[in-house]
């Protein structure tokens, strides 16, 4: 039985190093799909609806192939709004000073399409954030950085961003924009397995 080929839908760096990490070499196919053609105000359905709309726009490419595409998508929501990724320093600022001292919940839909057997599966996943009480310099400097600019949610937990991170509550690669419990739980939902060896993580 041949392994399916593993498809990320995403420009992520940080989605392809958790997959490399874990053992699972990924081909990179960039979904160029416009997120705000999405309006939807509950948290839970926006980012499973992204996930599938980007796992969507490159499954075409993979019609009848023995591949696996996986869409994924994160948002901040904190006080009741919906966050993800600023668009300007000040918005991030802005962001920030409603978030120090505060937690969020982080959710990440995910979306795996089976392209051989034409049938996909999804879940989402949901951690608390607790955030440090940042002072003004800190996040003035944070923003400056620009790190706060590319991340849902105005930061990187595995970055600069995890110094103003008191603890979180759930999964640690949730907020990192892909839970491995969840594509373990997709994978299976879908009828594959995984074999650990030396040379990685085989799907099958």
């Amino acid at each position: 039985m041949s392994h399916p080929i593993f498809v990320l839908a995403s420009a992520s760096p940080t989605r392809k190093s958790i997959l490399e990490n874990a053992g699972i070499k990924p081909i990179v196919r960039v979904s160029h799909f416009d997120e705000d053609a999405i309006q939807v105000s509950d948290p839970m359905s926006l980012v499973l609806t992204l996930a599938q709309c980007k796992a969507k726009a490159i499954a075409s490419e993979f019609t009848g192939q023995n591949a696996l595409i996986m869409g994924c998508d994160s948002i901040m929501y904190l006080n009741g709004m919906i966050y993800g990724k600023p668009d300007s320093k000040e918005i991030a600022i802005a962001t920030w000073q409603k978030m120090r001292g505060n937690y969020c919940e982080l959710y990440t839909g995910h979306c795996l399409i089976d392209a051989k057997n034409q049938r996909s599966a999804m879940r989402y996943g949901v951690t608390k954030v607790y955030f440090a009480d940042a002072t003004d310099a800190e996040i003035l400097t944070y923003a400056e950085s620009g790190e706060p600019l590319c991340c849902a949610g105005c930061f990187t937990m595995e970055k600069m961003g995890g110094l103003l991170i008191e603890k979180i509550e759930g999964c640690h690669t949730n907020v990192l924009g892909l839970s491995l419990p969840i594509l373990r739980q997709l994978l299976a939902e879908l009828g594959y397995s995984i074999r650990f060896s030396t040379n990685g993580t085989a799907i099958q």
